[in-house]
């Protein structure tokens, strides 16, 4: 196992047991997969304990020993634009902001509140899997345009990307940035390319920016929030702080509207779905990491790159049919299996069976990638090296049986 460096202060590398706690990763495997005896790297959800300044925090208001109604105040919006200002160079008005429980909270709210059931809905598989299903669950049309794949790198068709608009009269977009399981991280150009289109269109822009903060040296992050102002009058941001400090449980996010006409629309819809007032220790946990958290997350950002680069070396070395689709951004890695020759079956007995992992399969983020699996390495290097072992051995097991 490795060490920690002289300099680190945080340690990411001891494994904390997370069995018996209630835990989606590790305590419904017979619920969902049949079976208890799979590593699991598939949800997005870290293995790494949070700051003991934010625990201290937690603790203090926890002491307290009440916990009625509570809403955001001074405190939680100047936490929000110490972190947008400092990561990304923009800040947002407190009435911008809408509170919710999660993220795809947010988006399901946002279809119902800016189309009418049979509208159609653009996203771009392959993406996360919710993108899909709060579209058809609330009875709209999806539209795919689908990422292309060449040379190892995703990018935008932005001519089919324009004529699905136009063919099916798409009235909202979902853009995930950064992209999953994609790992792009969308340029300038390509942002204001989609800005232009929609606006051309009218097609309102719902962005997911929740994996933002994971971003790899070479690329850079842009928020719609930054781009030209034009845009605002189309646009709802996304946000949370659940996926860069493993907060999900705690049920905060931002629903981040600039156009006061929007963001009525938001709030009536948020408002027909009975959420008012938020979790209370999410409100103390989104303030505590925004402004006590930063030492952590630094040394969590080198940690997760050293797992890349872990990884990276071992499919070089010892699986070399298996392709990385090297990621610009998020800590979830798309992997292409289809030089292994197998059937979207075989595929997941060698994985399931064999390797004996707890994967998100492809076929689940659109039907064309039914070849690759979603790795989630935000979890000590240990276990990461575990999980590439257990495959390299299904792997090599395949080719024995094939000789």
């Amino acid at each position: 196992m490795a060490q920690k460096t002289e300099t680190a202060r945080y340690d990411f590398d001891t494994i904390i047991d997370r069995h018996h706690t209630d835990c989606l990763k590790y305590d419904f495997g017979m619920e969902r997969k049949g079976r208890t005896d799979l590593l699991p790297l598939w949800v997005a959800d870290m293995d790494f304990r949070l700051p003991e300044e934010v625990l201290l925090d937690l603790k203090a208001r926890i002491d307290h020993g009440i916990f009625g109604y509570t809403d955001p105040k001074e405190g939680y919006f100047e936490a929000l634009n110490h972190w947008f200002r400092k990561h990304y160079h923009y800040t947002v008005e407190p009435g911008w902001v809408t509170v919710g429980p999660g993220v795809v909270y947010g988006l399901a709210t946002c279809v119902r509140a800016f189309t009418k059931p049979g509208d159609a809905i653009l996203i771009q598989q392959p993406v996360y899997y919710p993108f899909g299903e709060v579209i058809q669950d609330n009875g709209r049309q999806l539209v795919n345009s689908q990422l292309r794949l060449q040379a190892g790198h995703y990018q935008i068709d932005f001519d089919d990307f324009e004529r699905k608009i136009e063919e099916y009269k798409v009235k909202l977009y979902l853009l995930c940035n950064p992209h999953n399981p994609a790992g792009r991280v969308w340029t300038r150009e390509e942002l204001t390319r989609i800005g232009d289109i929609c606006l051309k269109h009218d097609v309102l822009i719902v962005s997911d920016e929740i994996h933002c903060d994971f971003i790899y040296p070479g690329h850079e992050f842009h928020s719609f929030l930054t781009m030209d102002p034009k845009y605002r009058s189309h646009l709802c941001v996304l946000h949370s702080p659940s996926k860069t400090f493993n907060i999900a449980g705690l049920q905060v996010a931002n629903a981040i509207i600039p156009d006061e006409t929007l963001r009525a629309r938001y709030k009536k819809e948020n408002a027909a779905a009975g959420y008012s007032q938020a979790n209370v220790l999410g409100l103390t946990a989104l303030e505590s990491v925004y402004t006590r958290g930063e030492e952590w997350y630094q040394e969590l950002l080198s940690y997760i790159n050293g797992n890349l680069s872990f990884v990276r070396a071992y499919l070089t070395e010892y699986l070399p049919e298996l392709k990385l689709i090297e990621p610009e951004g998020t800590y979830l890695l798309w992997i292409d299996f289809s030089g292994l020759g197998l059937s979207e079956t075989e595929l997941q007995e060698l994985i399931t069976d064999k390797a004996k992992l707890w994967l998100d399969s492809g076929s689940i983020f659109g039907p064309q990638t039914a070849q690759f699996e979603r790795f989630n390495i935000a979890c000590p290097r240990s276990i990461v090296k575990q999980a590439f072992e257990q495959l390299r051995e299904a792997v090599s097991e395949l080719k024995r049986n094939r000789c």
